[in-house]
């Protein structure tokens, strides 16, 4: 595919030159790398990736289309996409439409031909940067200016969070959960659904008086984008809920149960995203390979005296990936769980919050 000129440029000057596919709109956003070899569709759909523009690892991107049914948010806010080899002509008989064009009817700016390989080295090397994708054209003295005046965005939640609350049914259901949407995949949603769960989503800042309306069986806070910093309803609303409820956070919603708790937050060196992460189970010793999107987790040392422990850890570099307090009814996990991405065996912690949420509810 020969596209416009495009090219990244790195807040530090450095450049790289491709070709364009999907939207021509100039981007800036922080620069992260997705190590997944399949599941493009769900890595620019996924809510959590909101202003942030995505490297992908494995070369080819693109061949297998756009499948409608697959995407885990109804429009994409994903910052960009950075690929080596992008595939205009998917092989897919469920394709509903190419990845450029989904891209571009979303204002998502693509740039292809780009030498991948060295870009992840550059940011395994320097950790947090952020790039502008723009006309190759473009003087690079002008790109990191760009670059500097660009304010980094503290309200990507507000942004990807439903405004008003919605419902998501089963037919013969047992429990009654809610979902604190923080930027929620819909694969989590329908993961509920299929373990017997009517589902009611609501917007990131509901009161916490007002989540007693629901008759809630437990509540679940989303994944999402951004840091915990930016959304302390959350925070909030985690601690007025603790111990009354069964409460299973996922990613940022995780983080969100530490930080109630009184945990420290701290930030990872390049991040965890990608479909082959290493981590384990501290509660029955076995071995996960999980999919994540995160770029913070918690100080294990400053569990102590939160009443949280750790419950999971990563294997390659030994951050927190899962805490737990059976006592107060809190589960927290840095990876997915839902349809596309959970493999089996991988389940232990959403069933022990169900099995909660079933004695929540004596008639479950």
């Amino acid at each position: 595919m020969e596209g416009k000129p495009r090219k990244l440029v790195l807040e530090d000057g450095c450049e790289y030159f491709g070709q364009a596919f999907g939207s021509l709109r100039t981007s800036v956003c922080e620069v992260v790398f997705n190590t997944s070899m399949v599941g493009y569709q769900e890595v620019i759909s996924d809510l959590a990736y909101a202003d942030r523009m995505v490297v992908m690892t494995y070369p080819l991107i693109g061949n297998c289309g756009i499948i409608d049914e697959d995407l885990e948010s109804k429009t994409l806010s994903i910052g960009g996409l950075i690929v080596r080899d992008y595939n205009d002509f998917p092989s897919n008989f469920r394709t509903t439409k190419t990845l450029a064009e989904i891209m571009e009817d979303d204002c998502v700016p693509g740039i292809t031909g780009v030498d991948t390989r060295k870009l992840v080295k550059h940011i395994c090397d320097n950790g947090y940067i952020r790039g502008i994708i723009t006309d190759s054209s473009m003087p690079v003295n002008e790109a990191v200016s760009e670059i500097k005046n660009t304010p980094v965005p503290h309200d990507s939640v507000y942004k990807v969070s439903c405004k008003k609350k919605w419902y998501s049914r089963t037919s013969n259901h047992r429990l009654n959960i809610v979902v604190v949407d923080c930027g929620v995949r819909l694969g989590i949603i329908k993961n509920l659904n299929q373990r017997g769960c009517n589902v009611t989503v609501v917007p990131f800042d509901t009161p916490a008086d007002v989540l007693g309306e629901f008759s809630a069986d437990g509540i679940l806070i989303s994944n999402g984008p951004g840091d915990i910093r930016d959304i302390p309803e959350v925070t909030s609303l985690v601690a007025a809920l603790r111990g009354k409820y069964p409460i299973f956070g996922i990613g940022l919603g995780c983080l969100a149960i530490a930080k109630a708790g009184g945990a420290r937050i701290i930030k990872l060196a390049s991040g965890h995203n990608g479909g082959n992460h290493p981590v384990q189970n501290l509660l029955t010793g076995k071995l996960e390979t999980a999919t994540q999107c995160h770029d913070s987790t918690i100080d294990e040392k400053s569990l102590k005296g939160t009443g949280l422990k750790a419950a999971y850890k990563n294997i390659i570099d030994k951050s927190l990936e899962g805490i737990i307090s059976e006592e107060e009814k809190l589960y927290g996990m840095m990876y997915y769980y839902d349809i596309s991405t959970t493999p089996k065996g991988t389940t232990y912690m959403l069933d022990r919050f169900l099995d909660k949420a079933k004695e929540t509810n004596k008639n479950a």
